[in-house]
């Protein structure tokens, strides 16, 4: 078994509102130096397969079919034993 921890992110050039509304709220907490906020999502699944590359090709699968708009979203994922 293996877990696959996954990052999802706006593609550079979209547009993140709610990273700018983060952004706007700790520059008015006082963090003026926080210069950019881009704001995604993060999953784990937990995999019955036999080899590293079986759950690669598992995640990429998943990414590619259901967690990701390629449109918008880029996605990079790591995998260590589980179990």
């Amino acid at each position: 078994m293996y877990k696959a921890k996954i990052w999802v992110t706006l593609r550079q050039g979209i547009l993140d509102p709610a990273g700018q509304a983060v952004q706007k709220g700790l520059h008015s907490q006082g963090f003026g130096g926080v210069r950019d906020v881009r704001m995604g999502k993060f999953m784990e699944l937990v995999l019955d397969a036999t080899s590293e590359r079986e759950a690669a090709g598992l995640v990429r699968e998943t990414c590619e079919r259901l967690l990701v708009n390629p449109v918008m979203e880029d996605y990079t994922f790591t995998l260590e034993v589980h179990g």
